[in-house]
């Protein structure tokens, strides 16, 4: 059940399939990550976000969805939305709601209808690597396109070399704003595994914005 927000007292490899493994016991939490999840809750709920929390589990293979909610409504619409933990949550709407919209409409001139991604929680390593993903703590989330109310739809694909300089300068905003609220933001510039997407995480000690 979603949840009214008075109520409520975070590499990526885009060509792999899914890892289908069985759940587990969900690890107990310490006392201060049960503070930490309970304040970034309430701070979520403050923010007018609508969500639903979801339990924690435990996928085996170091994979999980702890402190994790599922977005119902930041605003603005967006497609492919699962389990994200609380943090890369909180993060999200924010950067939907002061970097792409405001981009959108200063930059594009158009109102931001919709956001698409191709998803958040999936159990399996970063492209070219034996290491987990933070898709699989559910702590990243893929940003593949952008809709406008004109009918005009910004992918990252096409749009990142695009010839139009506004769609270029869009989406090099807005990846600028989401280096300010995520650990990690990954972008076609960074390689070729980010040819079509924006890939924002909270995993790791240091920022890495490319």
């Amino acid at each position: 059940m979603a949840l009214p927000l008075i109520l409520v007292l975070a590499g990526c490899s885009t060509g792999g399939s899914k890892q289908v493994r069985r759940p587990g016991i969900a690890p107990r939490l310490s006392a201060v990550q049960e503070e930490q999840t309970r304040q970034c809750l309430a701070n979520l709920a403050g923010t007018g976000v609508m969500f639903e929390r979801l339990p924690d589990r435990s996928y085996g293979g170091g994979c999980s969805a702890i402190g994790a909610v599922k977005l119902i409504d930041i605003g603005v619409p967006v497609s492919n939305l699962g389990a994200m933990t609380c943090g890369l949550a909180s993060n999200f709407s924010a950067w939907a709601r002061y970097g792409a919209t405001p981009a959108a409409r200063q930059i594009l001139g158009g109102e931001l209808i919709k956001i698409e991604t191709f998803g958040t929680y999936n159990c399996r390593p970063i492209a070219g690597s034996a290491r987990l993903s933070e898709h699989g703590r559910a702590n990243a989330v893929d940003i593949s396109a952008f809709l406008l109310a004109d009918g005009r739809r910004i992918d990252i694909r096409n749009g990142w070399n695009s010839s139009d300089e506004k769609v270029r300068e869009f989406l090099r905003i807005v990846r600028a704003s989401a280096c300010k609220r995520f650990r990690t933001v990954l972008s076609p510039d960074y390689n070729a595994a980010h040819h079509d997407h924006l890939h924002f995480d909270n995993g790791g000690r240091g920022g890495y914005c490319r």
